[in-house]
């Protein structure tokens, strides 16, 4: 393991000799012909996705206590729209108000839909203006679970209980999980924020499978009883059968997910993970998922891995921690390079289905070329953004008009957004918008300062 080291390369020769020290050139790899990020991606029965650039589903929890999305949200996906991004994947909105991780989180319900009716409309016109096509539009559908705190504080919706994560919520031996009656009843709502997504006039919507929230942490409940436990066959259900539902209710409507292709949890409380205790990932159990959602007509997926909770260095490189962190216990180019090859041995199980890759944020104005090197080796179809795209939302437009990005602009992982996030402020860059997140940055950390 190498000590962590922050970013500070020059050139692009000094990113290619670290990589080279560090034996990670075949795991990361650097193209500087860029213009297969330009090229289409055409998949059958999906509208055509202009270029290889995706915006990640990072919240901004910008909604008014009804989860209607309030001006900072239409502000956003407008920054987006601009940015000339081929697929905008709209962050994690609600399926109950009891589902939310944050009052402010995005909800939709019978009340509200038409305004995200009328911000998909607006993103597409903004994009249409610009740069002469619509992208497209997913809504990610979820329930936050472990991480719910509708009022503001928590109010854990747990589906089994995990020895690393239990003690961070401080939750006791005997904190109730959540029924199986609880969850079939659960399916039937995420059909019906479906309907309303399709209804606003999204492209799609994605059941959210990833870190942790409570359809991710089902897929890692080896240890639970009954319909939703154990096998997993059982551990799926959910998003299986909501999947299946939903494609049968809204057969126009995209249906996909992101989805965890590991927990980097050790084993029995993470998913796909080596039976060995080990933090080796076990991507069979991945395979056999996947193969169970093409089956269903899954055209495409988005893939992430780890829990931004628990060791957030494997999910998410940084420089810096949040406050009271941790230091990242290895050099972040390692991080970068696990996410992107667990990426690539996921994509090539399955040729020809496009798999939506991320972990390149703390390449900064490097990130095109990792991202042409992965797109042209086949180990992902498109490169997500998630910190990027708030540091930098129009970074495809800047490559595609200027060749190069600007090092002023881009994310520099310095975890402010994470920290603002958590302290249940508005979500957004502080260091490259800080007119407008700075304050909530000072205000949300004086408390640290003061205690």
């Amino acid at each position: 393991m190498s000590e962590q080291k922050r970013f500070n390369y020059r050139s692009l020769e000094d990113l290619k000799a670290d990589i080279a020290a560090l034996g990670l050139g075949e795991k990361i790899l650097l193209e500087d012909d860029l213009g297969i990020l330009q090229q289409p991606l055409k998949i059958e029965g999906v509208p055509t996705i202009a270029n290889r650039f995706a915006v990640h589903p990072m919240e901004g929890f910008d909604s008014d206590p009804d989860g209607t999305p309030g001006e900072l949200a239409f502000r956003r996906y407008l920054r987006y729209a601009h940015g000339q991004y081929g697929l905008i994947w709209f962050e994690a909105c609600a399926v109950l108000h009891e589902a939310r991780s944050n009052p402010s989180q995005m909800w939709i319900n019978d009340g509200n839909w038409q305004v995200f009716a009328e911000l998909v409309e607006k993103t597409r016109k903004a994009s249409l203006d610009q740069n002469g096509f619509a992208p497209v539009c997913i809504l990610q559908l979820t329930h936050s679970g472990r991480y719910s705190r509708p009022e503001g504080v928590p109010a854990p919706i747990i589906a089994h209980h995990s020895k690393f994560l239990d003690p961070i919520h401080k939750l006791p031996a005997d904190y109730p999980l959540v029924t199986d009656d609880y969850l079939d009843r659960l399916q039937d709502i995420y059909v019906h924020a479906a309907e309303l997504a399709e209804k606003a006039g999204f492209d799609g919507v994605d059941i959210k499978g990833c870190h942790r929230y409570l359809m991710a942490e089902l897929q890692a409940s080896h240890l639970r009883e009954g319909r939703y436990g154990g096998s997993l066959e059982n551990r799926t259900r959910l998003m299986r059968e909501t999947m299946a539902k939903v494609r049968q209710k809204c057969p126009n409507l995209l249906v996909t997910t992101r989805l965890n292709a590991c927990d980097m949890m050790p084993y029995p409380y993470g998913f796909a993970m080596a039976k060995d205790g080990s933090l080796s990932p076990d991507l069979e159990e991945t395979r056999q998922y996947i193969t169970w959602l093409r089956e269903i007509g899954i055209k495409f997926i988005n893939l992430s891995i780890a829990n931004p909770y628990y060791e957030p260095h494997y999910g998410r490189p940084y420089d810096v921690p949040i406050i009271n962190g941790a230091p990242s216990p290895e050099h972040p180019l390692v991080g970068v390079a696990r996410i992107l090859d667990i990426v690539a041995q996921v994509q090539s199980m399955f040729p020809g289905f496009p798999i939506i890759g991320t972990g390149y944020s703390w390449l900064r104005q490097f990130i095109p070329y990792a991202a042409a090197g992965t797109v042209k080796a086949g180990r992902a179809a498109m490169v997500g953004l998630g910190r990027s795209a708030f540091a930098y939302p129009d970074l495809p437009y800047d490559l595609f008009h200027k060749g190069v990005l600007d090092p002023r602009k881009t994310c520099v992982t310095c975890s402010r957004c994470t920290q603002i996030m958590r302290d249940g402020s508005h979500t957004g860059c502080v260091m490259r918008d800080a007119a407008v997140y700075g304050p909530w940055y000072k205000a949300c950390t004086a408390k640290y300062h003061n205690n």
